[in-house]
């Protein structure tokens, strides 16, 4: 159930930061208030997460994925630039993420 709760608060993240970059600096409405309900949905879900999940490790993925998430709809979704250093960089932390999975595995 951790995992669920974990994917609901990515994906509740990353909508309230497309919500902030719709609100266009909080002035349009619907876009400024839904940034609020998401990321409170996100942090509810997040710290449902964490009853069970180490916090390093759940915080690493919530914040990792979120950030790949977001720069792809950054890319596709608003024309933002991609260039070589973005995949690097986003390969790199996926791979932050693999070995801090790696280094929990180790300690069991």
């Amino acid at each position: 159930m951790q995992w669920l709760y974990l994917v609901l608060a990515i994906v509740a993240e990353v909508c309230g930061t497309t919500s902030m970059k719709l609100a266009a600096g909080f002035s349009k409405p619907l876009p400024s208030v839904l940034i609020f309900v998401f990321y409170g949905l996100s942090l509810t879900f997040l710290t449902l997460a964490l009853r069970v999940m180490p916090v390093g490790m759940a915080y690493a993925i919530w914040s990792a994925l979120g950030t790949a998430l977001i720069t792809a709809i950054g890319v596709l979704w608003f024309g933002e630039s991609m260039n070589a250093l973005k995949v690097i960089s986003l390969i790199l932390i996926i791979a932050g993420i693999a070995g801090l999975h790696f280094s929990q595995e180790h300690l069991k």
